[in-house]
């Protein structure tokens, strides 16, 4: 007859056994105590933070990606009508055989400066484009390169050539949006600003990103927002979400380096207000990293901060 001491030895040996040993048995036990432990955070990944070290393998880069945690991806790499080397039926089994969703894509126009000579030329690009993110199974477009603007018309132009791109992308069933950097926060000054004789601290003159927002159809574009980037613009997230609370639906969290590091940031406000207006997606975006660490490193310690921040809400 085994004795208790007995069998707590035995059950003793078994764990750390299969714990230093590699067995099935422990993975199998932290994946259902992780499950018991309530719902998972859905947390989004704009691959491009991940550059070579994604694009030279592409399959198992995937599934590294998945491992750690996340659940979504935003793509970025589009042309030519591939990603990279696959076609899209390829380059979307690739993703979901790693369980992975595309659920968004970054893509920019060839063509920077508009003009209503080449109005038509962007729209069939659009189309184009549409019509393979339809295969891929992404539910948004964001472009996230600002045209030229250097005056009101420029502006207007602009305005008028995204809300064309979010009727073709609406038409498909497609969510089409703009994605911020820092540049959209400059003025545009009219010759009466110019004329004004206003302190530095006392800026005139319009900015862009205000433009953009209040000359597109809110049920054509929506905004991703980059948080890091609008404050290197100077400019605070909160007051745009307070000032146009449903045009963000989309996020962009990114820090100088990894999430949570640099102290510039503070996301619990941003989430907290975001999710007040109904946060839809968020796709994390590293561009950086200290030296001695690679870029998968650095995404997976963006997943956690993200994992372990109690403002982040569960899916």
């Amino acid at each position: 007859m085994t004795t208790k001491r007995e069998f707590l030895k035995k059950l003793s040996l078994i764990t750390v056994g299969g714990m230093l040993g590699g067995s099935a048995a422990p993975a199998f036990a932290s994946k259902t105590l992780s499950k018991m432990a309530g719902p998972s955070k859905k947390v989004g990944l704009q691959i491009y933070s991940l550059g070579k070290e994604l694009t030279d393998d592409v399959p198992n880069g995937m599934k590294k990606i998945a491992d750690m945690g996340y659940s979504y991806i935003e793509l970025a790499g589009y042309r030519n009508r591939k990603m990279g080397q696959y076609g899209m039926d390829d380059y979307r089994k690739i993703v979901e055989d790693a369980g992975l969703e595309i659920r968004s894509s970054h893509v920019n126009p060839t063509i920077r400066e508009y003009n209503k000579g080449n109005v038509g030329q962007i729209a069939d690009f659009w189309k184009k484009t549409v019509e393979d993110h339809v295969k891929l199974g992404a539910k948004t477009l964001v472009q996230p390169g600002m045209p030229k603007i250097e005056n009101h018309d420029d502006a207007a132009l602009v305005c008028d050539v995204f809300n064309q791109a979010g009727k073709i992308a609406k038409d498909a069933g497609i969510k089409w949006g703009y994605h911020n950097h820092n540049m959209e926060f400059k003025r545009i000054l009219t010759e009466e600003d110019k004329k004004k004789n206003a302190p530095w601290w006392m800026p005139v003159g319009d900015v862009i990103y205000d433009l953009m927002l209040n000359g597109t159809d809110p049920d054509l574009v929506f905004f991703e927002m980059d948080v890091y980037w609008t404050v290197m613009g100077q400019n605070d997230p909160l007051e745009y979400f307070e000032k146009y609370p449903t045009r963000f639906p989309v996020l962009h969290i990114k820090d100088r380096e990894v999430l949570g590091q640099s102290g510039m940031m503070n996301f619990e406000n941003i989430f907290n207000k975001a999710y007040e207006n109904g946060l839809n997606s968020y796709y994390v975006e590293l561009e950086r990293v200290k030296k001695g660490i690679t870029q998968f490193e650095g995404v997976k310690q963006c997943f956690d901060y993200l994992a372990n921040a109690s403002f982040v809400r569960n899916s």
